[in-house]
């Protein structure tokens, strides 16, 4: 069934309406870029999840671009990468550090969490703002929100953070948010313990404030001052409101958690690049909530982007 067009309203601006990167000057920069990294081919379980960039991109226009203390900057959506599993990761990676190089914050629409090792390392390729060349991953951080520690063995949706720390990122610059009982081994957390990992566990979102959680991630992974990445894997939250999330389990992070968290981080100007990953917008309820929620994680990373300074691109 075709749903009915959108209402227009003249004084109710709507979210998604962003610049296409073409009609940007070669040398114009935006306060944030858009970019789609679809991967979905090494999932470990059946996926859609290359159908999903282009969902939210429909979702996030049925919202606003007023939040309350954000003057809403300048974004531009810099497209999609067309194939960015298995060889094509590499144009993935250089894709996301063009988009890098011109915009203060990435925001990565996934795909799997397989994009979480080329966005990660494309952002903190490009960004560069002390005008040194070079990957940056040697004092770059990694924080993410994930049932998961995604650290097996392999390329896969499972495997990006064991990736990273084999290309040089410092385990002790990296803090998991939201980790749960019952979604991981015993193997694979002595492997985050030994690699130096900070570990936050789903129980402390009940038991602390979610301004502290944030400020000590983020003191963690920006300890040598350098770009931060946030992998925000969608089925960290409760199953009820992300079913479109193979891995999601009930008892997860509710979807307020989950936003004001990433808006939290989002404030803080070391984020130079954040990812959405983990849904299947093939497999959502019949009311879209998952893709929705992501949408809402969109918006609400944009929104602590321009908390971070008085007028924003």
């Amino acid at each position: 069934m075709t749903e009915a067009p959108l209402f227009d309203d003249p004084h109710w601006p709507r979210a998604g309406r962003w610049l296409s990167a073409d009609a940007l000057g070669s040398a114009e920069r935006v306060g944030v870029g858009i970019i789609g990294v679809p991967t979905w081919r090494t999932s470990l379980s059946p996926t859609g999840a290359h159908a999903t960039p282009a969902a939210i991109r429909t979702a996030v226009q049925r919202y606003g671009t007023f939040a309350d203390g954000a003057a809403w900057p300048s974004v531009a959506d810099f497209g999609d990468v067309v194939e960015p599993d298995g060889d094509g990761e590499a144009d993935a990676l250089d894709a996301v550090r063009a988009a890098a190089s011109r915009s203060d914050l990435v925001i990565a629409l996934g795909g799997d969490n397989a994009l979480t090792y080329s966005v990660a390392r494309g952002a903190w390729r490009g960004a560069r703002p002390d005008g040194e060349g070079g990957d940056r991953i040697a004092n770059a951080g990694l924080i993410t929100i994930d049932a998961h520690h995604d650290l097996r063995d392999g390329i896969s949706n499972g495997s990006p953070v064991r990736r990273l720390l084999e290309a040089g990122l410092d385990g002790r610059r990296v803090v998991q948010l939201g980790i749960a009982d019952f979604a991981n081994s015993e193997f694979y957390d002595t492997r985050a313990r030994e690699a130096g990992i900070t570990i936050v566990r789903r129980g402390a979102f009940e038991e602390r404030s979610l301004a502290e959680i944030a400020d000590d991630a983020l003191e963690v992974a920006g300890t040598s001052g350098g770009p931060i990445h946030v992998d925000v894997d969608v089925d960290a939250c409760d199953r009820s409101v992300a079913p479109a999330c193979p891995a999601s389990v009930p008892g997860g992070l509710s979807a307020y958690q989950l936003r004001r968290t990433v808006r939290l981080l989002a404030r803080d100007p070391r984020v130079a690049s954040i990812d959405i990953a983990e849904v299947d917008a093939t497999r959502d309820a019949a009311d879209g909530r998952t893709v929705r929620l992501a949408a809402l994680v969109v918006l609400e990373a944009i929104a602590g982007y321009a908390e971070r300074i008085p007028a924003a691109h």
